[in-house]
């Protein structure tokens, strides 16, 4: 069994704002730092640092390469990062001084990714090997189907949530982490157990993990259900706490340890991330989550 993740590698432009800005205003920022990020590779570097191999596949144009060095640094193999002639993409973030933030995110590379490209690297994976995935990268529809061919295990972290995402191939897709706005518009649901019994009749196959913030997150499979709480911590910046928690909890699954483990573990990983300022160079070790429980 081995763990492909094909997402998306960003350039995180993080602005600290006294207030996020609002339409026709312009702000001056008090601070400004440039950041490794993007949803795929967060959560590659998650799984790494959860103690799980991965291998990472994508796309960067050239002012992205540091991106792929910073993978490999890691100990994630990016033997499946490509390069392209485009930009690579890139976030624009305001972190206001509560924490909160507001993200413009611009695709670049990663949505020049082709049907081309998604065969050259599944024709290395096979029967019994997990596939994750987000929604920042092109041609998402043809990966899962052609994942799903091949007998891999997908996992989708459906963000951010569009209309050619809601007509992909979902039902093929073994586990969900999303969170309540994105459990919203899969199902049109409001209330928590709407929304997963929703989410398990419009997908029966699947098991699924909702995030609620500063409420915790809570598991459902059909059959079993386990409601995790939140660890209460002083955020700093709340940027790839999502990825952490998606990649600390398929990473603990991966290991072999229980739904109420991994939940554990994510929560605490996730918590952890938002006391400092960035996304993936924020997510702590596995031995540092270990540490902080106790």
């Amino acid at each position: 069994m081995r763990i492909l993740n094909y997402g998306s590698m960003n350039i995180d432009r993080v602005y600290r704002v006294t207030e996020i800005v609002s339409r026709k205003e312009t702000i001056s920022t008090t601070d400004y730092v440039e950041l490794i990020g993007g949803k795929g590779l967060n959560q590659s570097i998650a799984l790494t640092l959860a103690g799980v191999p991965v291998y990472h596949a994508g796309k960067l144009g050239e002012d992205g390469r540091f991106l792929k060095e910073y993978l490999a640094e890691k100990g994630v193999n990016t033997d499946f990062v490509l390069s392209s002639s485009n930009v690579s993409g890139h976030a624009v973030i305001q972190v206001d001084q509560n924490g909160e933030n507001a993200i413009i995110v611009h695709g670049g590379s990663n949505h020049e990714i082709t049907e081309k490209d998604i065969d050259l690297v599944l024709e290395n994976f096979d029967k019994d090997d997990w596939l994750l995935i987000q929604n920042e990268i092109s041609n998402l529809d043809y990966l899962i189907n052609r994942a799903y061919a091949k007998g891999l295990k997908i996992h989708l972290n459906p963000s951010p949530i569009t209309d050619t995402l809601l007509k992909s191939s979902l039902n093929k897709i073994s586990t969900f982490i999303l969170n309540e706005v994105e459990g919203f518009r899969l199902t049109g649901k409001t209330e928590i157990e709407n929304i997963l019994s929703d989410l398990k009749l419009r997908y029966p196959i699947a098991e699924f993990v909702l995030t609620l913030g500063e409420n915790g997150s809570v598991y459902y499979s059909g059959t079993k259900k386990y409601f995790q709480k939140s660890f209460k911590v002083e955020a700093l910046d709340p940027t790839g706490a999502g990825d952490t928690f998606t990649g600390y909890f398929l990473a603990c699954r991966f290991r072999g340890m229980s739904v109420e483990e991994s939940m554990n573990y994510a929560s605490a990983a996730s918590a952890l991330s938002v006391t400092k300022l960035g996304a993936s160079n924020s997510i702590p070790t596995f031995s540092e989550v270990q540490h902080w429980i106790g």
